[in-house]
């Protein structure tokens, strides 16, 4: 199989979750620190050798084109007034060796119609599929990484997965399999937000999924389904029938930011990470009296 070289960003969401802070900026660009969630999610692309990145966006989104863009007077500014350190970390938001290609999705139906509004760029290639929602964080290797570790050796679609409580299945796409590996089952069947009852395992997908351009044929004839949307899930259903599937158990630690809880989570360890911030914000953290027992405030926080 060729490589995996492009990935996938279904940006196009609403965000409400988010309002008012959504009302005019995309959730995809609210900042964890200093970076944005889509700099972190593209990132992770690029760490994992992909050198095409694919925004599917709609046309509140336009803040994120610009984020991907050459910034001409900053960067003149920035030069002019010799702050060297910043107008390399805005230089280097999209490496030299990589290129963006933006997708207007000017009707958002779903998960699995993101996807499929790609085709034309991904073509007959295999690709990866991130959602910025899904922050990782990790100690060695990037989640993306380790499926493409997997991908390269098994041949075969990969979908990151973690166990997740049994009372919370209902929020994801739930897979049933049996183990073939070290953190790899072969998949057997896939249900977008079962109920706790009906729910084959707690094992749930959680925002990378690297794909074979097959998918796109089963995303075409693929209808309506959960939410009156077209399901990404769905699909992968249906490519079972031709296609081995893995799910893969990454190693790292995923922070929903897709609500406002599990984002707040996300600014205080990856604010005690930060190189530049974290001893300070841990003290500080200290001096408030905190539960000394919250992860990361006795000793930096790291990733499973």
């Amino acid at each position: 199989m060729k490589p995996i070289k492009k990935a996938v960003f279904p940006v196009a969401g609403m965000g409400t979750r988010f309002l008012p802070a959504t009302k005019a900026s995309p959730k995809e660009m609210l900042p964890v620190v200093d970076k944005p969630l889509i700099q972190y999610a593209a990132e992770e692309a690029v760490a994992a050798g992909v050198d095409t990145l694919v925004f599917v966006y709609g046309r509140t989104k336009n803040a994120i084109v610009d984020h991907f863009d050459k910034a001409y007077e900053l960067e003149m500014e920035l030069e002019s007034r010799g702050k060297k350190r910043m107008l390399e970390q805005v230089r280097s938001i999209v490496p030299s060796n990589v290129d963006c290609v933006f997708i207007r999705q000017a009707e958002a139906l779903g998960l699995g119609h993101a996807v499929l509004c790609a085709k034309p760029v991904v073509n007959n290639e295999p690709f990866a599929v991130i959602l910025a929602d899904d922050l990782i964080n990790f100690t060695q290797q990037p989640v993306l990484s380790q499926m493409v570790d997997a991908y390269n050796y098994q041949q075969c679609s990969v979908l990151g997965v973690e166990r997740v409580p049994e009372d919370e299945v209902n929020a994801y796409g739930i897979v049933s399999g049996e183990s073939v590996g070290d953190r790899l089952s072969q998949v057997s069947g896939i249900v977008e937000k079962p109920t706790v009852e009906d729910a084959p395992s707690n094992l749930a997908v959680v925002g990378r999924y690297l794909l074979t351009s097959r998918i796109f044929d089963h995303l075409e004839r693929t209808q309506r389904g959960a939410g009156n949307e077209i399901q990404l899930t769905d699909a992968i259903a249906s490519l079972l029938s031709e296609q081995r599937v893995l799910a893969y158990e990454f190693k790292g630690k995923r922070f929903d930011c897709g609500n406002k809880l599990g984002y707040l989570k996300a600014q205080v360890e990856f604010g005690l990470d930060h190189g530049e911030l974290g001893d300070d914000f841990r003290d500080y953290l200290k001096a408030l009296n905190l539960d000394t027992n919250v992860t990361g405030i006795n000793s930096k926080s790291g990733a499973a």
